[in-house]
């Protein structure tokens, strides 16, 4: 995998404006074949590539970092068998749809964050969803394979093939840019505060969220965690959700609004009503979050960070992982079933370690 810089600039960095771009996304579940289901997805690039240079041209020059939304290109799979879903939308390393991003970022010479479902050539018939950023050069600086999923794979769930083939620093990418050190979380793993953590603790400074979640005007769960992770890793969050999902049966407007920008003291810069928008940027300092890290107060939840009070906690098992491979340690693609009924084994695992006590009547 090509994986984040080891190295940072050597220049301070520059304040520069972040886009939260918040786009339709069109689905192509109903695509008719896999040819038009990638001719789709091509449409749903080129198009977001439009509204990214637009964007630029109306905010200025300053803008340098565009977040899209999760899996912008294809939403989501609709119960197709993972082979299906990685024939006709997943993207190939070094395929034409990553080489389209590519294009884009050099031509508005922006950073460009998005996410989508990935093939890999060690896991046949998989697929992984994917975050990416691309530099203005066009370069992939960053992969990072989305490690908790409801349904769909993951690295955990090869977990012991995946190390062999990567090794632990590709599981958790940092990259190391002019714009800071930037990671990527996905959709919901905003809501699993390791995640940040992790990568705070490998130096991330900005958190590039591609979400599709439902907007409202009340906080959310996934709002109130946006917050969070930037304050208690004194990050910056971007946060893209998707302005509804166009092509399905669902009501389209379910997944809008909410596209923002926080700051690492939590406080939000800019966020986005519903519909498609550019309005969530704002402009990000990286100096201030590197003096702030730097400065031994209260508020430097980095540095009081005690680690080895919750190591004991997290050793075992919930959620198991090598659930996809085989007895002889093969990647075995499985059956739309295989997704509830691992997470009932975790809930059995969560009452035999008292975690859970049993319901009423049961």
């Amino acid at each position: 995998m090509n994986n984040a810089a080891t190295s940072d600039t050597l220049h301070e960095v520059q304040p520069y404006v972040a886009l939260a771009l918040q786009t339709p996304c069109h689905a192509i579940n109903r695509a008719p074949d896999t040819a038009t289901a990638r001719e789709w997805m091509r449409s749903n690039i080129l198009r977001v590539g439009q509204q990214i240079h637009a964007s630029k041209q109306f905010i200025g020059p300053e803008v340098r970092l565009v977040v899209l939304p999760e899996y912008f290109a294809s939403s989501f799979p609709l119960g197709d068998p993972l082979p299906v879903w990685a024939e006709r939308a997943a993207w190939h390393p070094e395929g034409p749809e990553y080489a389209a991003v590519a294009q884009m970022a050099v031509k508005s010479q922006v950073f460009i964050s998005g996410n989508c479902y990935e093939l890999d050539a060690h896991f046949p018939g998989f697929y992984f969803q994917t975050s990416f950023i691309v530099d203005d050069t066009g370069k992939t600086v960053l992969r990072y394979r989305r490690l908790i999923s409801m349904f769909a794979p993951t690295p955990h769930d090869v977990w012991d093939r995946y190390l062999e083939i990567y090794g632990l620093e590709a599981v958790f990418p940092v990259a190391h840019t002019v714009l800071g050190r930037l990671a990527c979380i996905a959709s919901e793993e905003i809501l699993f505060p390791e995640i940040a953590r992790a990568l705070a603790l490998r130096g991330a400074e900005v958190f590039l969220h591609s979400t599709s979640e439902p907007g409202s005007p009340d906080l959310t769960p996934k709002d109130v965690a946006k917050r969070a992770r930037a304050y208690e890793n004194m990050a910056w969050v971007v946060s893209a959700n998707s302005a509804g999902i166009l092509n399905t049966d669902f009501p389209a407007q379910s997944t809008d609004g909410m596209s923002k920008v926080i700051d690492h003291k939590g406080q939000v810069r800019a966020e986005a009503g519903f519909g498609e928008s550019m309005v969530a940027n704002a402009e990000i300092d990286i100096a201030a979050v590197r003096r702030a890290r730097a400065k031994p107060n209260m508020t430097n939840l980095l540095s009081r960070q005690r680690l080895e009070l919750f190591s004991a906690l997290y050793t075992g098992s919930v959620y198991p992982a090598n659930s996809m491979l085989d007895a002889q340690g093969a990647p075995q693609v499985p059956n739309r079933s295989h997704f509830s009924a691992t997470q009932k084994r975790a809930l059995q695992a969560l009452h035999d370690r008292g975690v859970l006590a049993d319901p009423p009547g049961r």
